[in-house]
């Protein structure tokens, strides 16, 4: 099968972070990452020509933030003087790398916004022995510098045009998290501008050693997400474990070359029962599948339930998969998913050829442009600790196997293995126990369908999850919610009427400590959106 042709079946799936784009996707052109210490502070104002463009900038069209201006910053000394200025003149601020928020949390009644997108350099810290990357590198950029700069690399997300900024704060996964953890696994240290009681910005580096005073800071910088304590001007990464300052051994070195799978099942003949039996078997693989020293940790996979069309081609649901080339029969292994997958699920899929690709060109032949994954959408979130019970699956069913003219979905991404050998407090990400991530998302283009869209997805969500409250609570095959996938009707007790709080389902325990940390770097909350950290009461 050709380049061409399996991303045209992946219809852009493999963004996996990002939403479903249908149609053939180009690769990304090589852009190099720049310093631009020099470059501003630059304040665009409503009346600046430039205002349009940075207005349109980012990735859910349902939201378009318009504050009074943008300031485009390009060293940590400009952000603390943007900050101050905006604190001193009673502005509300907020802060933006990629723009890549499922929520409003940057528009939402922002004064300025402070757009990081120039700040975007990768290097080697000497002095600090860690990799430094800046929050407006794209993950397509962090990957290709430290690839063809050391051999190394993270295991965050696939989507190549979200930004580390608020990626690593939120936890970050991707396709080599099962065999080596989340990217905040190897956050090594933070720089952040925060704001006192006295209204002063200043930077603060905070890091993991747990006899640095700031300690606090940089374990609330592991998995809380964005816009709580401050703006992250720099990010260090480097394995804990490692020993030396060798650059080429201080992170995971990438597959040499991976395989690539495609498994589709058509919706024409698919009944209730073999639909069942496809989950079930999806579900059951990863329970037997998903420890850290199973052979398959390489494997990385997607079941996209992608919901049935009302056009001449009733669309199919898709199994996308990858593995370490170089794995012991590692064909074999990618085989045998996809059989046990599809096992007694009639009528049979499709499988196509496996592919082969060295590792670079196979992450960078996925990734999507910004324009191409812009629409309005919807996006909830899960973990699963086990797979669906019967009864999800059949509400699956029954939501997505009705025909609809925009894209409608349930997808669930292989998780698990090295990122559950972390203790539940170690990190600010306190889900460690689940095997699988999953989400119910709807997408289209034109905003009079806003309410029908929305009713729908919230919906599906509200049914998936009717047992507890319609919201994945911790427990049972729940691990709750994943921050950087921010759902704010998990805050509404319209939709959210299990009595268990919108902070518990992202942040289980970790929560009352997220707070105490608010209260010592945010004392005035400077920094806050619909589903920021609040200050104990």
């Amino acid at each position: 099968m050709s380049d061409v042709t399996r991303r045209r079946l992946l219809g852009g799936t493999a963004a996996l972070g990002g939403v479903v784009t249908a149609g053939l996707i180009p690769a990304l052109p090589a852009a190099a990452s720049t310093r631009h210490a020099d470059l501003g502070p630059v304040r665009i104002g409503q009346k600046d020509p430039r205002y349009a463009d940075l207005a349109v900038r980012g990735m859910n069209r349902r939201f378009r933030p318009k504050p009074e201006y943008f300031q485009v910053v390009g060293s940590t000394e400009q952000v603390v003087k943007a900050v101050g200025d905006a604190v001193r003149a009673g502005k509300r601020v907020t802060v933006r790398s990629g723009g890549h928020c499922y929520e409003n949390f940057v528009g939402d009644g922002s004064q300025v916004v402070i757009d990081m997108c120039e700040m975007n350099e990768v290097s080697f810290d000497e002095r600090r022995g860690a990799f430094m990357v800046q929050p407006g590198a794209t993950l397509m950029d962090v990957y290709r510098t430290l690839h063809l700069g050391w051999g190394v690399t993270l295991p965050g997300g696939q989507c190549g045009t979200v930004a580390a900024g608020g990626h690593i704060v939120g936890g970050g996964y991707g396709a080599l998290s099962r065999r080596y953890g989340l990217t905040i696994d190897y956050l090594h240290a933070v720089e952040v501008v925060v704001v006192d009681k006295s209204g002063r910005a200043r930077a603060v580096v905070a890091t993991r050693d747990p006899r640095d005073p700031d300690h606090d800071l940089w374990w609330a910088h592991t998995g809380a997400g964005g816009g709580n304590f401050g703006v992250v001007t720099r990010y260090w990464l480097r394995d804990p474990k490692a020993k030396g300052n060798d650059p080429a051994k201080l992170l995971p070195r990438p597959p040499a070359e991976l395989l690539t799978g495609v498994a589709v099942w058509s919706w024409q003949g698919m009944t209730k029962e073999a639909f069942r039996r496809l989950l079930r078997n999806h579900g059951d693989w990863h329970e037997r599948n998903s420890d850290p020293s199973s052979p398959y940790a390489s494997l990385f996979g997607v079941l996209m339930v992608n919901g049935r069309s009302d056009g001449a081609d009733p669309g199919g649901i898709v199994l996308a998969c990858q593995m370490d080339a170089t794995g012991p029969d590692a064909e074999k292994r990618m085989k045998d998913f996809i059989a046990a997958v599809g096992e007694g699920v009639t009528p049979a899929a499709t499988v196509l050829p496996i592919g082969r690709q060295p590792w670079y060109q196979a992450i960078r032949s996925f990734a999507l442009s910004e324009g191409e994954q812009s629409s309005h959408f919807k996006v909830k979130s899960g973990y699963l600790r086990k797979r669906f019970t019967d009864r999800q699956i059949d509400v699956a069913y029954d939501h997505l196997s009705k025909p609809a003219s925009t894209t409608r979905a349930l997808w669930a991404v292989s998780y698990g293995g090295q990122v559950n050998t972390v203790p539940s407090a170690a990190t600010a990400t306190a889900e460690r126990d689940s095997i699988l991530k999953i989400f119910c998302l709807a997408t289209w283009q034109d905003p009079k369908d806003d309410a029908t869209q929305l009713r729908w997805v919230r919906e599906f969500h509200r049914d998936l999850y009717a047992t507890t409250g319609g919201v994945p609570v911790p427990g049972g095959n729940c691990g709750g919610a994943y921050i950087n996938y921010p759902d704010t009707d998990h805050a509404d007790p319209k939709w959210n009427t299990s009595g268990v709080p919108w902070t518990t389902l992202y942040f289980g325990g970790n929560y009352p400590r997220l707070q105490r940390v608010k209260a010592r770097w945010d004392p005035r909350n400077v920094f806050h959106h619909a589903m920021s950290i609040r200050l104990p009461a």
